[in-house]
């Protein structure tokens, strides 16, 4: 068995807030990514329940899933694989 490393970005859309300047704080969107990371971070991915077949487009969809409830805003979920290849998705 073999690792890869994933890139992750998760992509946000709202409205500026006129005084605070952000979609959203970074601390908050940090809190929500965390489980999901840990979850993820240094695991067979087929043995996580809905990743027997861990392709990026089933990770970025697993991630949606995982973060759609804590993340309103969120609008896309960008992962990549070694040497610049990635897959975007952007909601069911």
């Amino acid at each position: 068995m073999h690792g890869h490393t994933f890139g992750v970005r998760l992509v946000l859309h709202g409205p500026v807030h006129p005084v605070a300047g952000w979609v959203m704080d970074f601390a908050d969107v940090q809190a929500a990514w965390a489980p999901v990371h840990d979850a993820l971070d240094h695991r067979v991915l087929n043995e996580i329940p809905g990743l027997d077949n861990p392709t990026s487009e089933h990770v970025a969809l697993w991630i949606w899933r995982a973060l759609r409830d804590s993340l309103p805003q969120l609008s896309a979920v960008e992962v990549s694989e070694t040497g610049g290849f990635r897959v975007v998705y952007r909601g069911e």
